[in-house]
């Protein structure tokens, strides 16, 4: 089993920046891929940006390229998301998780899951 722990969401002014961590803990030699996500009402749950986690290949949503970028600290087991320029449009319930095979962009792949935390952005 894999635990996620995601912190750093909040309120912020179009145009502003987050950065959000996520802290995994338990069987993590099993992991793969790791990845953020987002779910904003009424909307499906969406990719952001996954990383693999035993190399540097990345994927990002077209809608954040550019913006966003997802990084990882393997000693630390944690995963981050760096969002500059921010829109209201980003606004959403942010997840971390995690993949025990390789389709990193493939969100049905992912089976752990973080709590999210909120990320709102006011015009």
């Amino acid at each position: 089993q894999v635990q996620l722990v995601e912190s750093g969401g909040g309120s912020v002014q179009a145009g502003g920046s987050l950065r959000l961590a996520c802290t995994a803990s338990g069987y993590m030699y099993s992991i793969h891929c790791m990845g953020w996500f987002r779910q904003a009402p009424g909307k499906e749950r969406e990719g952001v940006a996954t990383i693999y986690r035993h190399g540097t290949f990345s994927y990002y949503a077209d809608s954040v390229k550019g913006r966003f970028t997802i990084s990882q600290d393997n000693a630390k087991n944690a995963l981050y998301l760096q969002m500059n320029s921010l829109s209201p449009d980003d606004t959403a319930m942010y997840y971390c998780a995690a993949a025990g095979t390789d389709g990193c962009q493939d969100l049905s792949q992912y089976n752990f899951w973080g709590q999210g935390t909120q990320v709102t952005v006011s015009s």
